[in-house]
């Protein structure tokens, strides 16, 4: 008579990812990382642990930690656009609301991803001549330039006076996003939401309104 074999305790199924979503996966366990322990505390091996994969997976995918952070960056830059576009379909469609709408998008994205924002913006861990991370941010840029060239005579591409439009209106848009994200502007930060909106709208308009070299 055949011994009964004792039953194994149900395990777990191994998690499987179908092509492609392994590298969505590990750039969601890599933001979650970023914000959790900053830039300072990333890690591979906290990335492997987050997405439940084997610890050599994020360096497979991307090489050294560097490389996660570059593609990382590169998907933050295109979060961003998307966050500046879905402000600007609410917007009027005149130039300036949809420049004020930007720089609304602007701020969202940088309140709702501290952590990415400033290795975005702040950070020389990101390899800013990779092609991906390269591609993104100009087009980031690139965006700031078509909607200034909405209040100017001029393109900013072609003309100097017009580009120092875009330089004021990124200055503008990004003080304001890095004060609030390093908690600087208490007197905003303390107003409940609809009022803060409110008053950043008005900020925005009455700092950007002077790039409107049409109506000079």
């Amino acid at each position: 008579m055949t011994a009964l074999r004792p039953r194994r305790s149900p395990t777990r199924p191994a998690r499987r990812y179908h092509h492609g979503n392994l590298r969505t996966a590990l750039l969601a366990a890599a933001k979650a990382e970023l914000e959790a322990h900053g830039i300072e505390g990333f890690s591979l091996r906290g990335v492997a642990k987050r997405a439940g994969v084997s610890h050599a997976a994020p360096a497979h995918h991307f090489g050294e930690v560097n490389g996660l952070l570059t593609a990382l960056a590169a998907e933050g830059y295109r979060r961003f656009v998307e966050m500046q576009e879905a402000r600007q379909k609410k917007a009027a469609p005149d130039g300036l609301s949809r420049l004020v709408a930007s720089g609304m998008g602007y701020i969202d994205f940088a309140m709702a991803n501290p952590a990415l924002f400033r290795l975005m913006f702040s950070s020389d861990r990101p390899d800013r001549e990779h092609a991906d991370l390269s591609e993104a941010a100009s087009a980031a840029f690139q965006r700031l330039v078509e909607d200034v060239r909405g209040l100017q005579r001029a393109d900013p591409r072609e003309d100097k006076a017009a580009m120092q439009g875009v330089m004021a209106a990124w200055a503008i848009v990004h003080g304001l996003a890095d004060l609030m994200t390093s908690g600087r502007l208490s007197s905003l930060l303390d107003m409940r939401q609809r009022e803060r909106e409110a008053c950043l709208l008005q900020i925005l308009r009455r700092s950007l309104e002077c790039l409107d070299s049409r109506s000079n």
